[in-house]
C-alpha cells in the first residue's frame, strides 16, 4: 500500500542527528543496525492503538499494509510499537483501545519489570543500611553498665 522510505543511516548517526529532538520519523529495521530517516508518505502516517494498517519488512524494504477495509477519507494509521527508550511517548489517539502510550505492550512490560527490580534492589539496600547502622551504634546496656570507673571519678549507670 505505502512504502516507508528515506535515507538509511546507522543507529549512531540517528542518535547524533536527533539528540534532544522530540519528534523524529525514524524506523528501525529488523537487522538492529539500520534506521530509515523517513521522508515519504509512510513517515507521516499517525499512530493509533486501534490501527487500520500494519508495517511489514520485506527484503529490507518497509511497507504499510491495510489490515481491514478502509473507508474513503478515513485516516491511515498504524501502531508505532515504540521500543528502546524510556522517554515519555503519550498517546492521544482517542481509541477505546488506547493504552495511553505509543510504546509496545512488550516494551511497557519490560519497563515495569525493570522498575520493580529497581524498587526491590533499593528496598534491599535500604534495609541493609538500617541493619548496618543498628549493629554499629547499638551496644547492650549491660556492657555499658559494667564499665569500671577511674579512680577519682564516680561510676555511672545507664538505664534503658
Amino acid at each position: 500500500m505505502v512504502e516507508y522510505t528515506g535515507e538509511r543511516i546507522t543507529l549512531e548517526e540517528a542518535d547524533r542527528r536527533y539528540d534532544g529532538v522530540s519528534r523524529t520519523y525514524l524506523y528501525g529495521l529488523d537487522d538492529g543496525k539500520t534506521v530509515i530517516d523517513g521522508d515519504g508518505m509512510g513517515a507521516y502516517l499517525n499512530h493509533s492503538c486501534d490501527p487500520n494498517c500494519e508495517v511489514d519488512e520485506i527484503k529490507g524494504r518497509v511497507w504499510l499494509f491495510a489490515i481491514r477495509e478502509i473507508a474513503a477519507g478515513e485516516e491511515l494509521v498504524w501502531d508505532y510499537n515504540l521500543y528502546d527508550d524510556d522517554e515519555p511517548a503519550p498517546c492521544h489517539c482517542g481509541s477505546r483501545k488506547c493504552r495511553g502510550t505509543m510504546y509496545s505492550r512488550e516494551w511497557m512490560a519490560k519497563m515495569r519489570r525493570q522498575e520493580a527490580r529497581r524498587k526491590k534492589q533499593k528496598s534491599a539496600a535500604s534495609r541493609k543500611r538500617k541493619t548496618t547502622r543498628k549493629t554499629k551504634t547499638t551496644r547492650p546496656a549491660a556492657a555499658l553498665n559494667s564499665a569500671v570507673s577511674k579512680p577519682g571519678h564516680a561510676p555511672f549507670r545507664i538505664t534503658a
